[in-house]
């Protein structure tokens, strides 16, 4: 089956009632200021009926933006168990990808060099001071307890989704 964009009215998309994935102001501004930029890039993906499958901070943005309309690709063939499975696969996949960090430094490097603003790529100030002088990822915290104790902690930062255990070494 080849996709088909179509043109939906903004206001015709339903949000998936059991969307797990959230979006603050602040993700769906930098969506806005990403759609401002670079025009609608990405469709969004809809059912048969027009509930989004993927894209709804890219709908948010839409809106805020106050656009009539916005790409689409319809997924009229997807069961609603596929339908269930893909919106969170969508979500996930993307977060299981990581970084080459010379690269990524070089780009933001030749972003910064070409005049933009480097808020652009979604990048926090901290994560691009840190990206750009070249430090590696921040090492986990140094253990508080004595020597011998046992501790069974987990930690997991909230933006990033790094994982260390509080285990002595």
């Amino acid at each position: 089956m080849k996709p088909k964009i179509e043109t939906v009215p903004t206001a015709d998309l339903i949000p998936y009632a059991r969307n797990a994935r959230t979006h603050s102001d602040e993700q769906v501004a930098q969506i806005a200021a990403s759609i401002r930029e670079f025009g609608f890039t990405n469709p969004v993906l809809i059912d048969k009926s027009g509930t989004i499958v993927a894209g709804h901070g890219r709908v948010l943005a839409a809106r805020k933006l106050e656009l009539p309309e916005v790409p689409c690709i319809r997924l009229g063939h997807l069961t609603p168990a596929q339908v269930r499975a893909y919106v969170l696969a969508d979500n996930k996949l993307t977060l299981n990808g990581g970084w080459d960090a010379e690269l990524l430094r070089s780009e933001l490097l030749a972003v910064k060099e070409d005049g933009l603003d480097l808020a652009l790529t979604g990048f926090s100030e901290v994560e691009l001071d840190r990206l750009i002088s070249g430090l590696e990822e921040p090492e986990p915290p140094e253990e508080f307890a004595e020597a011998g104790e046992d501790i069974d902690t987990q930690y997991k930062c909230p933006k990033c989704d790094y994982e260390w255990s509080g285990k002595p070494k």
